[in-house]
């Protein structure tokens, strides 16, 4: 069990990797730095060089401050460490909103202890929103430094809450149905915001999200902010959250049992 006062240490560095990424990355947004070249090798899978630049600027820091703990990163991989402690990194969640001009991406930063998620940021720089999950709680940080509690809302029937996904064509066909029939049951469903979605179900202000085919770094900040907000986050089969795969997060346990209804169809275990 790690003490209070090490986890506020932990949260005020989180924070502060966060303000670094940030640094690197606006000085891009909506200008030639957001041109995205394509690492995949089938498909499409941008990345630019903000992503880079905030990754290497997150990086830098932890090896100068901590490093002994290990790091996993979408852009340069898995670092070794002795601490015990993993960062886990996706400098800009949401690439292609980045190139787009939207500012819907986000910077995640995520610490995990024994493969729990501990401590999470979810942030978004040229909107300067933070959004800080804790096992103390969750916050937000607005423009010019306003700090409030986060708590999900009070949505209690799956036919009353808004559900998000980033993108419906990247579910397998046995997905699509699971989500199809989530999308005709909710209220309202939007698309294409990444983590963002993630953060105003932790808001309040939606319901739930459901995705697939994540990597640990897509997760792992999401987990401990929506959690400490009051929601719920597993995989499609109910089981607690693993660092990737099928993920559904909720504001609470009732609507998320009516989504496991239909997601439990198509729930598939992810392999590390």
């Amino acid at each position: 069990m790690t003490d209070a006062s090490t986890l506020l240490e932990l949260t005020t560095f989180a924070e502060k990797l966060a303000d670094e990424a940030g640094k690197a990355i606006l000085p891009y947004f909506r200008g030639e730095g957001s041109i995205a070249d394509n690492k995949a090798s089938s498909g499409f899978d941008p990345v630019t060089e903000a992503d880079k630049a905030a990754e290497r600027a997150i990086r830098a820091v932890i090896d100068e401050e901590r490093p002994d703990d290990a790091i996993m990163g979408e852009e340069y991989g898995y670092k070794d460490g002795t601490s015990g402690w993993t960062w886990y990194l996706d400098p800009i969640d949401g690439t292609r909103a980045f190139m787009s001009g939207l500012p819907v991406w986000t910077t995640l930063i995520g610490l995990v202890k024994d493969n729990k998620s501990i401590i999470g940021v979810i942030d978004q720089a040229y909107l300067e929103e933070r959004y800080v999950g804790t096992p103390s709680g969750s916050y937000m940080i607005k423009k010019g430094g306003e700090k409030t509690l986060l708590k999900t809302r009070d949505c209690s029937k799956l036919t009353d809450a808004i559900l998000a996904t980033t993108d419906y064509f990247i579910f397998t066909p046995p997905e699509r149905g699971a989500f199809e029939h989530l999308r005709a049951t909710a209220k309202l469903t939007r698309y294409g915001l990444d983590a963002y979605a993630y953060a105003r179900v932790a808001a309040g202000t939606m319901d739930m999200v459901a995705e697939a085919g994540l990597q640990s770094y897509d997760v792992a900040a999401l987990i401990p902010v929506i959690e400490n907000a009051g929601g719920v986050v597993t995989d499609w089969a109910g089981n607690p959250a693993t660092l990737g795969g099928q993920i559904v997060a909720a504001a609470n346990q009732e609507i998320l049992d009516e989504a496991l209804i239909s997601l439990r169809r198509s729930a598939r275990a992810f392999n590390t």
